[in-house]
């Protein structure tokens, strides 16, 4: 199994932020106009004497041709005109004085084409009879609706009898009718509820493309209508706009603050699906290539060291250009532990295999040349190498262990316990078998079944360092911190030249928060690697430190500069470029945080690590799209802090 270890505790992915206001101006033109439409509510033109509404949705609903304008206008005046006179004849024979001013509504003021707009005339229009809805919900009839029914105190009592009866035909599933009768009360005043309802009737039909629609015009009325964000979310969802349906889910669960369990499961649900998506691509035009060195690192030593079998020692006389020549060559690239080298070493393990005459190393040589290709994210490939190769010598243990780490992370679990089974019955006392088997416990949480494996590890080599750090992370994940407390102060007096002893106890030490004790180890872990391998160290200790000085003194300044330290003596490590990701997330520069996200999708090997990295890269580009659609929302971002990351990822 691969050397990589669940980690004890990761960093809160804080999805932090800061408001990010933006002038109108510079906003898309479907925000410019929902801006808009949000302040004015509702728009009525006369277009070459046609009076039309038309909803912050883009509806426009035309009211009468210009015919009946004409003529209701006419009446209109007329029968105002004659009102006025009987009203100030009554006073008059009262004995009072009609104040000579203007009775102009502050509607009309607004919107005077409200005065050529007749609620009996279009209701008269209607294309279906509400005389069933009228018995059980009663609303007034066409022919009784005053002309004072088009000041806004009676459109609006009308338009609630509208939607009540449109509730009505809505539970009793008459969803055309209640769309009618929700359009009408939307004219009589438009009206965020009216427009969610009339979705949510669209929605019961199926017709997604409306959904979107209305639900549009109610968040452009009401920014913060959660219900019609969640059915737009779910409306784009059925039209496969996942990254849609992402954003209005985030806005929803950012204004409920996350207490709405349904909308933040969806949240989950669709970073994956978008992650998904995206990582599809991504992996069909990734260039394969070899991870970062310290990864190529980590996987290779956690087999033991072995000499070079006979025949291919350095002293042997052997052609370069001959296949064993080659095995051997790449055998002594690996020994470097550089990025060139590892390149230069899958290099020659191709070239033996296409030269041939490799004798009773063909199986070593196709072991080699699929570990690189697994390592490269070639896993059919590498497979078909494997199983080559344990076919041409079952006793090379190595090939079902490696093959078995590829069943396992290919979530073949029955097959890759099959593989350490046949291992095993290869060789009884291998403690690779051991090793690699109790991280598969690891993996799968079985913590005691990994206890036993790598102890009898240890009693067969006491010599392989993996063997006791591993058994005392185990140790502390089943909570006995004593046992494994012991266990690193074992391993320092016994490898106390090893600088991955000091890392591992400084990741203890910092998860019980004693930072200077860790600072100190992984201090000590630096300075080894820089004796030891100048120019391919593993950059894991400057990563945990700058975690440490994080966590411990809100340090990011310092802990940004070995971050930065660390991708410059490795350039490709996927954890060094995570790591930056989540400090600049943690400061609330989200920009910056999304390139390196995006970065390490680009960096990783596996589609599960692709789609993992841009998870976290997705959930910050939404709060980035929430903060510039959203503006008001961008306070309670802030105010969220390490929550909203927990919440999102």
């Amino acid at each position: 199994m691969s050397a990589q270890r669940v980690p004890l505790s990761s960093p809160n992915t804080a999805l932090h932020t800061s408001s990010l206001s933006s002038q109108t101006s510079s906003l898309p033109l479907w925000d410019r106009i929902s801006l808009w439409a949000s302040e004015n509510k509702a728009v009525v033109y006369t277009i070459a004497g046609v009076a039309v509404v038309m909803s912050s949705a883009g509806v426009v609903y035309y009211l009468s041709d210009s015919r009946k304008d004409g003529n209701n206008d006419a009446m209109g005046e007329k029968k105002r005109a004659s009102k006025k006179e009987r009203r100030k004849a009554k006073k008059e024979k009262e004995g009072e004085q009609e104040p000579p001013t203007a009775r102009t509504t502050e509607t009309e003021l607004k919107h005077p084409q409200w005065n050529q707009i007749h609620l009996g005339t279009f209701l008269k229009s209607t294309s279906q009879p509400l005389n069933p809805y009228r018995k059980k919900y009663p609303f007034p009839s066409p022919t009784s609706i005053p002309h004072e029914a088009n000041l806004p105190q009676e459109r609006k009592e009308y338009a609630t009898k509208l939607k009540a009866a449109g509730n009505i035909a809505y539970g009793d599933k008459s969803y055309n009718d209640a769309i009618e009768l929700y359009g009408k009360a939307i004219l009589c005043k438009p009206d965020p509820i009216f427009y969610s309802n009339r979705a949510a009737c669209y929605n019961a039909l199926g017709n997604w493309e409306k959904v979107v629609e209305d639900t549009s015009a109610a968040i452009a009325l009401d920014s913060e209508y959660v219900k019609a964000l969640n059915r737009r979310a779910n409306a784009y969802e059925h039209l496969e706009k996942y990254s849609e349906a992402l954003l209005d889910y985030t806005a929803s669960c950012i204004i409920d603050q996350f207490r709405n369990e349904q909308s933040a499961q969806s949240v989950e649900r669709l970073l994956k699906k978008v992650a998904e998506a995206k990582g599809k691509v991504i992996l069909e035009g990734k260039e394969r290539k070899l991870p970062s060195p310290s990864f190529v690192t980590n996987y290779l030593q956690s087999f033991r060291p072995r000499p070079p079998p006979e025949g291919l020692e350095e002293t042997a006389d052997l052609d370069e250009d001959s296949g064993k020549g080659q095995l051997r060559a790449g055998l002594q690239a690996i020994a470097k532990k550089t990025g060139k080298d590892y390149e230069n070493a899958s290099a020659a393990f191709d070239k033996a295999l296409e030269l041939r005459d490799l004798g009773e190393h063909e199986a070593l040589a196709y072991n080699m040349r699929g570990t690189f290709r697994y390592l490269r994210g070639e896993n059919a490939d590498a497979l078909k190498d494997l199983t080559r190769s344990v076919e041409l010598q079952p006793g090379l243990s190595q090939s079902f262990i490696k093959r078995a780490s590829m069943h396992l992370e290919l979530g073949n679990r029955d097959a890759a316990i099959k593989d350490f089974e046949q291992a095993m019955e290869q060789n009884t006392n291998d403690p690779d078998v051991f090793y690699h088997r109790a991280q598969l416990h690891f993996i799968l949480g079985e913590f005691g079944e990994a206890a036993k494996d790598y102890q009898k590890s240890i009693d067969l080599d006491k010599d392989f360092i993996f063997s006791h750090i591993q058994l005392g992370v185990t140790q502390y994940k089943m909570g006995s911190v004593a046992s494994s407390m012991a266990t690193f102060r074992r391993c320092i007096k016994n490898f106390d030249k090893v600088p991955d002893v000091y890392n591992y106890y400084g990741e203890l030490l910092l998860d019980q928060q004693k930072y200077q004790e860790a600072v100190e180890k992984f201090d000590t872990a630096v300075e080894m690697e820089k004796q030891t391998k100048p120019v391919g160290m593993n950059v894991l200790p400057l990563i945990n430190k700058a975690l440490a000085l994080f966590q411990w003194k809100q340090d990011f300044q310092e802990a940004e500069k070995l971050c930065q330290k660390a991708l410059i003596i490795d350039p490709e490590c996927d954890i060094a470029v995570a790591t930056m990701a989540q400090l600049l997330l943690q400061q609330g520069k989200v920009t910056e945080a999304l390139e390196y996200f995006e970065k390490a999708a680009e960096l990783s090997r596996t589609e599960g690590e692709i789609v993992n990295a841009l998870s976290y890269a997705e959930a910050t580009r939404t709060q980035l799209e929430v903060q510039e659609k959203y503006p008001q929302l961008a306070s309670r971002l802030q105010s969220m802090g390490p929550n909203m990351g927990a919440a999102m990822r």
